[in-house]
């Protein structure tokens, strides 16, 4: 469905970028990696599936860094199609408690960075009048959590920037949507599960049962998996009419 296409995924050497980018593969998309750590890995894998891999290691607090990956992605492939913001991080602290520099590293990475990747990505689509911009937004992007306020201001700005995006590209063949995960068992998360495990004294899975049943209905994390085949759906024709989304994929946290 989308060969020829490539689809640059922010924050992609694991968890939800890598899962996104591999259900993009698997559809035949060129792939631009992004992330800290091993690339290596979640390179072969992409390979594996049969399309082209490109890695760029750009810092995504720093402007001038993504628009270096955004002009290695067009020289690389020609131009990004589908762009997949989706670069995060978290730090939990009581917002008199919170540090400064864990506020603004977290606007930068979780929010700037997808309004920058968007504004260069948005030319290129717009002349071939087709593109797909995913925001990988969260549950936060909708609802508030206690001592996640940078975190959840990000997302719920993500959410906005989506709204913006959509409606400024309406009359074109450029859509924007956000994705709204609920508990995704990623690095991240599993870290937030050690954490609770140790304060609580349980072992690791009574501590994602404890998790799950603060705020998870079905008493299930989403997978990846399940967060690439939307980021498809988004990519198809099924998708052309679909704009300016926050889909949640929660297993009811919000239905609550």
């Amino acid at each position: 469905m989308l060969q020829g296409k490539t689809a640059l995924v922010t924050g992609s050497t694991s968890g939800i970028g890598l899962g996104i980018a591999k259900s993009l593969a698997k559809q035949g998309a060129n792939i631009v990696l992004n992330g800290f750590g091993d690339a290596e890995g979640p390179k072969a894998e992409i390979a594996a599936l049969g399309v082209k891999v490109a890695y760029h290691g750009a810092d995504m607090s720093k402007a001038s860094e993504i628009e270096a990956m955004m002009k290695f992605a067009a020289d690389t492939f020609g131009r990004v199609d589908i762009l997949v913001n989706n670069a995060g991080i978290q730090h939990v602290a009581k917002i008199e408690d919170f540090p400064v520099e864990r506020w603004d590293a977290i606007i930068a990475i979780n929010l700037t960075s997808a309004f920058h990747a968007t504004r260069l990505a948005l030319p290129a689509m717009k002349a071939s009048n087709w593109g797909r911009i995913i925001n990988v937004a969260s549950i936060h992007g909708l609802v508030g959590s206690a001592e996640k306020s940078a975190y959840v201001a990000a997302k719920h700005g993500v959410v906005g920037l989506t709204k913006v995006t959509a409606l400024e590209n309406a009359t074109t063949g450029v859509t924007c949507n956000a994705i709204c995960p609920g508990w995704v068992l990623t690095p991240l998360v599993q870290k937030q599960v050690d954490a609770k495990a140790a304060a609580m004294g349980l072992s690791n899975e009574e501590a994602k049962k404890v998790l799950l049943q603060e705020k998870e209905p079905s008493m299930q994390f989403t997978t990846p998996e399940e967060l690439g085949d939307l980021a498809v759906f988004f990519c198809s024709p099924a998708g052309n009419n679909v704009r300016g989304v926050a889909w949640n994929m929660d297993g009811g946290w919000t239905a609550q």
